[in-house]
């Protein structure tokens, strides 16, 4: 399948047949490349700790652990994300197909397999992981703090400097995972869903450290959503002032955010607000404060982070 030929790209079969094993061995061969098999799901565990595929072909339905689990488990290797699964299955069941899908896999053929529609489906998914991890070796390299996660809120890929951060402020789910906590997965939904009516904040806070927050950039895939972590320079946080100049939280977060520049448009995209309900609570800003305009209340958050540094 590669173009060049010093390299075979190489497939994990994983089927209990010995006939599919046999037939597909055969096909992958005479297209060009290398090819790995096992008979059930550890199997194919023992044989990524030692190899890492381009391509897996997995049976869905066996003996022991299912290929929806084995999938599960690959995606759990954060060397093995990239690595497009395609499952072979007799059960064209709509609800075998989604649970294929959301274990891991990206696409799927039913049996008896067709030979020429499995070697289509492998060319385009190879291409397709090769652009993908073309993408994130230049995203390492730029040193841009990205990352990517699934509907279920588990870390995809991140580029290292996002990485260092994901892991001094989140906690480890099942199989050491890192996983999105509840408040930031219930933002996610609503921001990559865009639901009619809702204004969903542009930023979402971390639990336990509110200075490094989530950005929704887009979609990349069915199930792979792109963010973009932020961290919050020395400005003043919003409880400071709330404490030190009598603000409501709320009224809090607005200064914070005006003390960094940002315009009311801005600043209602962030908190989810409307313009109008901004412009309010900076009228209480501005009484509260004693002052008449943003320049001032700015100039007064800017001198009280100063006194606490």
């Amino acid at each position: 399948m590669t173009t060049d030929p010093s390299k075979r790209d190489v497939a994990l079969v994983v089927d209990d047949s010995p006939e599919t094993l046999r037939l597909l061995t055969d096909a992958l061969d005479g297209a060009g490349m290398t090819v790995m098999v096992a008979m059930d799901g550890a199997a194919a565990m023992r044989i990524v700790d030692q190899i890492t595929p381009d391509i897996v072909l997995l049976d869905a339905v066996m003996p022991g652990i299912d290929g929806f689990e084995t999938c599960r488990r690959l995606k759990r290797d954060a060397g093995l994300t990239n690595v497009p699964v395609i499952f072979m299955t007799g059960l064209a069941e709509t609800e075998h197909i989604v649970r294929g899908l959301e274990a891991g896999g990206v696409d799927y053929v039913t049996k008896p397999i067709v030979i020429e529609e499995m070697l289509a489906r492998i060319r385009v998914h190879l291409a397709n992981a090769r652009m993908t991890q073309s993408a994130q070796t230049a995203l390492d390299v730029s040193g841009r703090f990205l990352m990517a996660v699934s509907s279920q809120g588990r870390i995809m890929w991140a580029t290292p400097q996002a990485q260092k951060l994901l892991s001094d402020n989140l906690p480890a789910g099942a199989g050491d995972e890192l996983v999105l906590p509840p408040p930031m997965l219930q933002w996610l939904d609503q921001a990559q869903k865009g639901k009619a009516g809702t204004k969903t904040p542009a930023l979402a806070s971390f639990p336990n450290n509110e200075a490094l927050r989530l950005q929704y950039m887009g979609k990349l895939g069915p199930n792979e959503f792109l963010l973009r972590l932020a961290k919050d320079s020395g400005a003043g946080t919003p409880q400071e002032f709330s404490r030190d100049l009598g603000l409501t939280s709320r009224e809090g977060e607005v200064l914070s955010w005006l003390s960094k520049g940002k315009t009311n448009r801005d600043i209602a995209q962030i908190l989810g607000l409307s313009p109008r309900t901004v412009d309010k609570h900076l009228e209480q800003i501005y009484s509260k404060l004693g002052v008449e305009n943003r320049t001032a209340a700015a100039a007064i958050a800017n001198n009280a982070t100063h006194r606490r540094s």
